[in-house]
């Protein structure tokens, strides 16, 4: 129970079911004070007292647990190491995969319980299968799609048939508090939200180049390659306008010699994906090519794709070209089903490239 609305109707939906149901808080900052207040987190003392407030209402036991030191090894170094390699990654999918979904899972099931119950809006199938949630806008299979088949065995998610606003609803008819708490955002481990200048104090300042992938010019410095991602446009603050006065944005990010690479918008395009450590949440690595849909951002739209596996990664050749893609991010497949999408795997994006044009910024690489 975070303390949000959701996990709190999760609760109670699963207390009216007629399940054994015992709230926990998960305690994630070695000092709460410096994770996000007011409201707007998932991690914060005010989370946990909302938490405890719902559990009262609903008439379950509450308890908190400790997993501070473990979210920092986990989430926290692990989005700095990924940063400082040149990566994006997603808190939030590393914290479903090392915290919620192991760390949680595995002392539940030791202490004799039979699922994890959250509030993320997703559907488990009749089948077993993990699905798209109702309300697209609020659907949260992407950073799902790390779980394994085991996992998904011992979870329950409730809401994955409702509305955000029917959630909202339900939880005043419940007369829970945090009915109207506005939903958490940004990273929650970055109290103000400034994730260059969170990294900046952990890595330091490395002063490199912004080179123009079309001249090969040194348009511009920075003060830490970490800062920037593939397909960011703003805060460049490059000294050398393009030729054709186009907007440049970043290309690529190679922490071997500090360089931040930038180029026209068109030079973002790719069409092919490779994604490392796969997981087949649908339970079967797939034999052969599979013609599906693949997100490859938290908020992104799908687009038609052939997965198929190669060496060990998953392969995911783009029916259109698709812009922006960095490393770190998730690759997650996805079925047309008429029951709903339903996830068949995910990786790591690991490089990107567009057919036909090996030695561009986007070919291989880190990006």
């Amino acid at each position: 129970m975070s303390g949000g609305v959701d996990s709190a109707v999760a609760a109670a939906r699963a207390a009216a079911a007629g399940y054994d149901v015992t709230g926990v808080h998960l305690a994630l900052s070695r000092n709460p004070q410096t994770y996000r207040s007011g409201a707007r987190g998932c991690c914060t003392l005010e989370d946990a007292r909302d938490a405890r407030r719902a559990a009262d209402v609903i008439g379950i036991p509450f308890y908190v647990w400790d997993m501070a030191e473990r979210f920092h090894e986990d989430v926290v170094d692990d989005f700095v190491a990924e940063y400082a390699a040149g990566r994006t990654p997603n808190p939030c999918l590393r914290c479903n995969e090392k915290i919620k979904f192991a760390a949680v899972l595995d002392r539940a099931l030791a202490l004799g319980f039979d699922a994890v119950v959250t509030g993320h809006h997703a559907r488990l199938g009749a089948d077993g299968l993990l699905r798209r949630s109702v309300d697209l806008g609020k659907d949260q299979s992407y950073v799902l799609a790390v779980l394994t088949r085991e996992q998904l065995d011992h979870s329950i998610f409730p809401l994955g048939d409702s509305t955000k606003a029917d959630v909202r609803a339900e939880a005043a008819r419940r007369d829970l508090a945090v009915a109207d708490k506005p939903d958490s955002h940004d990273i929650c481990f970055i109290a103000d939200g400034d994730t260059r200048g969170f990294l900046h104090g952990k890595l330091g300042a490395t002063p490199g180049d912004i080179v123009d992938a079309t001249t090969g010019e040194v348009v511009g410095t920075h003060e830490g390659a970490y800062a920037y991602t593939v397909g960011q446009r703003r805060g460049l603050d490059l000294r050398r306008p393009a030729a054709d006065g186009r907007p440049r944005y970043v290309l690529s990010i190679t922490p071997v010699t500090n360089t931040v690479t930038v180029g026209p918008a068109e030079a973002l395009e790719v069409d092919r994906v490779y994604g490392e450590r796969p997981v087949w949440t649908g339970g079967s690595v797939p034999a052969a090519d599979v013609e599906c849909e693949v997100q490859l951002r938290a908020h992104g739209a799908p687009v038609p794709a052939t997965v198929r596996v190669e060496d060990g990664r998953l392969v995911a050749s783009l029916h259109r070209p698709a812009r922006g893609i960095a490393a770190g991010q998730a690759v997650v497949a996805y079925r047309p089903d008429p029951a709903g999408d339903v996830v068949l795997g995910s990786a790591t994006i690991a490089t990107t490239e567009r057919a036909g044009a090996a030695g561009s910024p986007a070919s291989g690489g880190t990006h």
